[in-house]
């Protein structure tokens, strides 16, 4: 949970899919006003930004795909935490804080010690200057698809893939954070109290 409330903290979603209007492509080489457009939602456009302010669709969209990005890894670090597995050592250098004393869910947030949260937000400062900059409205990082190069409809299907996964963690991550603060108590502590995670009442 400490990773997701951090991802969180430097991510507000902004999350809503295009209609195939007109065109914007990136480095990609896909149409951006057809990535994410797919069924039961389709076109999820309530505001009808895309017809009052058509020349922020490249960057909302960046906004979409990093944050959906931010989420997913938020969503996998909340659920490592919850189940107990913590990195080895220490985070501070005279030993006095480990990586396993520090709780999961809000509370951890304010026991990571100070220089452990600066040098977080520096990485993080680094990666959106540097690494993966915010001007980069492309969403390609060069890191490519484990070694292959996708085209065609095999790239839309996975492009599609990653953007309803990120809009569905961003929803995720927040309920998560939401039901800690109302009910004090982390997924793990939920669950070992009897609590249900899909229907309530049954499981």
């Amino acid at each position: 949970m400490k990773l997701a409330i951090l991802a969180t903290l430097l991510a507000t979603a902004a999350a809503f899919a295009p209609a195939p209007s007109s065109k914007a492509s990136t480095a990609l080489k896909v149409n951006e006003l057809e990535i994410g457009v797919t069924d039961p939602l389709g076109v999820f456009d309530p505001l009808g930004w895309l017809e009052t302010q058509p020349e922020a669709f490249e960057r909302r969209r960046a906004v979409e795909r990093k944050h959906g990005r931010i989420s997913m890894v938020a969503v996998i670090g909340m659920l490592v935490h919850n189940a107990g597995i913590e990195l080895p050592g220490s985070m501070t250098l005279d030993g006095s804080v480990k990586f396993s004393d520090i709780s999961d869910g809000f509370t951890g947030l304010f026991e990571v010690p100070a220089f452990g949260l600066a040098q977080i937000l520096l990485a993080t400062g680094l990666m959106e200057l540097v690494t993966w900059p915010a001007s980069d409205y492309s969403g390609d990082y060069g890191t490519g698809y484990l070694g292959r190069t996708l085209e065609g409809e095999e790239l839309k299907f996975k492009l599609d893939m990653e953007l309803n996964q990120g809009r569905a963690a961003m929803l995720g991550i927040f309920g998560a954070m939401i039901q800690e603060g109302i009910q004090g108590q982390t997924l793990a502590e939920h669950i070992q109290g009897g609590g249900a995670i899909l229907i309530p009442g049954l499981f």
